[in-house]
């Protein structure tokens, strides 16, 4: 079972009143905060100028786990490669974390933070290996209950990303209830990812993070 962290000293406001995506600005990554602001609905990640925020976006998205597109290429892919869980967490979230990417925001802090909140066993990773044992694609995420945020995936190899999703939304049917992906892209909204909006999404999730969740993540 994931381990609870010591209570944060810091307290996030409500969301709801937010104007903008932006909910508050300040705080630390301690276990404690970053899972409080998971189960209010929010998320960190740093501005521009460095400093730390947590977000709600006004245009939540998610992914319904009854509605994954699957092409026939994507499905001849997921044979062309294995997959694994939590078998390397930390490599996934390097290989997220790379400066080259284009608006990369994963910060060696952010990686320490996530690193530890998956230690205590809230924060899960997909591995996707090809046929030479190479980490060739991946994801991580937080898992509270049976709501899913994904935070970043990467590929070295086609498709390896999107096959590393496959098997996640394959997790999720298994006692999940949500899968957050923070916001809509056109690469997202290919594999059938839709805009619930914050109001929404804050419904939504007491229901979500009070479910047993897949046994794959609740086993910490």
């Amino acid at each position: 079972m994931p381990i609870e962290p010591i209570p944060s000293r810091y307290a996030l406001p409500d969301p709801r009143a937010a104007d903008g995506d932006v909910v508050a600005v300040g705080g630390d990554l301690s276990p404690g905060l970053i899972l409080s602001a998971y189960r209010q609905g929010m998320f960190p990640m740093h501005l521009p100028d460095g400093h730390l925020a947590w977000w709600s976006p006004e245009e939540r998205a998610i992914l319904p786990l009854d509605g994954l597109r699957i092409s026939r290429s994507l499905r001849k892919s997921t044979r062309r490669y294995s997959v694994t869980v939590d078998e390397d967490f930390e490599s996934v979230v390097q290989w997220c974390s790379d400066v080259e990417r284009p608006n990369g925001w994963i910060t060696e802090e952010i990686v320490d933070a996530y690193v530890e909140l998956h230690r205590l066993g809230w924060a899960h990773s997909i591995e996707v290996w090809d046929q030479d044992g190479a980490l060739v694609g991946g994801l991580y995420g937080v898992s509270v209950g049976g709501l899913f945020a994904g935070e970043s995936m990467f590929h070295l190899a086609r498709d390896a990303s999107k096959v590393a999703l496959v098997h996640l939304v394959v997790i999720m049917n298994q006692g999940g209830v949500m899968l957050d992906v923070q916001w809509q892209t056109d690469h997202l909204e290919s594999l059938g990812a839709l805009v619930v909006g914050r109001d929404r999404y804050l419904e939504m999730l007491p229901k979500a993070i009070g479910a047993p969740g897949p046994a794959v993540f609740a086993a910490g």
